[in-house]
């Protein structure tokens, strides 16, 4: 597999390790905290990448290899089975490039860790998980589209905008052995550099049924949806995690299955 995850990963669990921290720009928006720390830790590669927009998908796009990093900052403790995709749905593969997923949680408590960032506070990175979209949803043909309808309201000049937002589980969620410590989720059957060691092998089969159209009635509030069965079922889609060699020998292992869409 042609990545640059694995020199991204190393980058991420030195600058932990020597304690850089993330630092607040506002305390408006907690978004772009967790961003801009792992933006530093892209440019420390050498790579060159360009920066999405706000709304944009990934939020970080390679220009010499094909490949994209979505960020997702986390606050723990807190909400960490599952995570809001508000513009696309998740996915390991988008517009030509793989793409990978980066979970980094700080902690909730947003007093500062540290103000010596000129005067703007700081904080540590409880763990961090990178993986391939493959892992969260290997499914690489639903396109996002938001919708609109005309004629709503006693007037019939209200429009009603269809815009989806998908809750998908976080790796946290997925594993057990990755709280508290740094961890590379990617696809079975490439080769890791030496300095990685492998600490578990992960399975992922997919479901019988494939949700494929909803409806929702705005006499009930009632969200009715349409499945079919899975011409791919019981799939299995396997990944390897790693850690460098000088991190810790806990193992990962799958979880019991939940409810991705318990908040």
């Amino acid at each position: 597999m042609n990545t640059t995850c694995f020199t991204v990963f190393e980058r991420c669990v030195e600058a932990v390790q020597s304690g850089v921290l993330i630092e607040s720009v506002s305390p408006r928006d907690k978004e772009f905290h967790f961003q801009d720390w792992f933006q530093a830790r892209l440019r420390q590669t050498g790579a060159h990448f360009e920066v999405g927009g706000r709304n944009s998908y990934p939020d970080f796009s390679l220009v010499e290899c094909a490949e994209g990093y979505e960020i997702k900052g986390l606050a723990w403790p807190g909400r960490e089975r599952n995570y809001d995709c508000n513009s696309q749905a998740p996915t390991g593969f988008h517009n030509g490039r793989q793409i990978f997923y980066v979970f980094g949680r700080y902690p909730a408590d947003l007093r500062p860790y540290s103000d010596a960032g000129g005067g703007r506070p700081q904080y540590p990175v409880v763990d961090l998980v990178i993986c391939h979209g493959d892992f969260l949803n290997a499914d690489h043909d639903y396109v996002h589209r938001n919708k609109s309808a005309k004629g709503f309201g006693t007037y019939g000049d209200i429009m009603i905008r269809d815009r989806k937002m998908y809750v998908a589980p976080t790796p946290f969620a997925l594993t057990d052995g990755t709280t508290g410590l740094m961890t590379l989720i990617v696809p079975d059957g490439g080769e890791a550099p030496g300095d990685f060691k492998q600490v578990g092998r992960l399975l992922r089969t997919e479901a019988d049924e494939l949700v494929v159209a909803y409806r929702f009635d705005l006499r009930t509030n009632e969200l009715a949806v349409e499945r079919v069965p899975n011409p791919h079922a019981s799939t299995e889609h396997r990944f390897v995690a790693y850690r460098l060699r000088s991190q810790s020998d806990k193992p990962v292992t799958m979880s019991q299955p939940a409810d991705a869409a318990e908040s």
